[in-house]
């Protein structure tokens, strides 16, 4: 492992290309922005496959891997660029499963529904629920956390458990940024309530994503020559600490309003920025190239 608080810009992804033998790669923030892909990034990640690497791309996205798949191709990026994706929703689905059967109270947008397809948890009013899964906010567009803080506080004064499908906080759809359910359950934790999340910086979505890379390369890769690649100090960044793989900070995302013009990131300022978060990384860049 090599999380170092002082890491230095590269110029590329094929400069730290042989030392490693896998790619966790983010989705939102480095391969597209909810509106276009980036072709550089997706070129890098197909460089790194055609090198002998194997990319898995690892999203805090709550709906199951094939709808994200989906999603990504119509934003242009194609199955060139990775080997398999492992989501956030899938990992909740998981552990949902396990929960059945329960009456669940959904707080998140109708086309997330499918993530309940098959289990046996009928969806229920807020006075019967038995479990709680947040996915997002209702209309991400238009809604803040404040809006559900009637909802949430009468969920938790009932003890009821929270899954939540997606721990980012906020994401930028194009130039704007917008809340996910990650803000809606640290309200309810605030509030007293109990949350599990799966997603990224907690392990279930790691241990998932590892498993994935094992059965495509025929056996368990070593940490050390794992990469992950993110914008998210606390998901990517964190995640790949607090799990012992190696990782490539993408400055241009969520955060490149810290760290001065976005194709020029100041050393210093991504310097002290690691230290103010108590995280580090391998290296930076601003976009993700090759």
């Amino acid at each position: 492992m090599a999380n170092y608080s002082a890491p230095g810009p590269v110029p590329g992804l094929a400069s730290l290309a042989p030392r490693y033998d896998a790619v966790l790669c983010d989705v939102w923030g480095v391969l597209h922005n909810g509106m276009a892909s980036f072709p550089p990034a997706r070129e890098a990640l197909a460089a790194f496959r055609a090198a002998g690497g194997t990319v898995v791309l690892i999203t805090n996205a709550p709906r199951t891997s094939p709808f994200i798949i989906e999603q990504i191709a119509e934003l242009g990026v194609a199955a060139t660029s990775y080997d398999a994706i492992v989501t956030s929703g899938d990992v909740t689905r998981a552990l949902l499963a396990e929960k059945a059967p329960a009456r669940l109270r959904h707080i998140g947008p109708a086309q997330h529904l499918t993530l309940y397809d098959g289990l046996d948890l009928p969806l229920s009013s807020v006075e019967e629920a038995e479990i709680v899964c947040c996915t997002g906010l209702r209309d991400d567009i238009h809604e803040t956390p404040e809006d559900y803080e009637a909802e949430l506080a009468a969920l938790a004064v009932r003890g009821l458990p929270m899954i939540c499908a997606n721990p980012d906080i906020v994401v930028e759809r194009g130039h704007q940024l917008v809340y996910c359910a990650g803000a809606l359950a640290a309200r309810y934790s605030a509030l007293g309530g109990s949350t599990s999340v799966a997603g990224k910086p907690h392990a279930p979505i790691y241990e998932a994503a590892l498993e994935r890379v094992a059965a495509i390369r025929g056996g368990p890769v070593a940490r050390d020559r794992v990469l992950a690649i993110g914008d998210g100090a606390p998901t990517d960044l964190a995640g790949a600490f607090r799990h012992d793989i190696d990782v490539l900070f993408v400055t241009g995302g969520i955060h490149s309003g810290h760290f001065g013009p976005a194709d020029a990131p100041d050393i210093a300022a991504v310097h002290r920025f690691l230290a103010d978060e108590g995280l580090g990384a391998t290296a930076f860049l601003p976009g993700l190239i090759w």
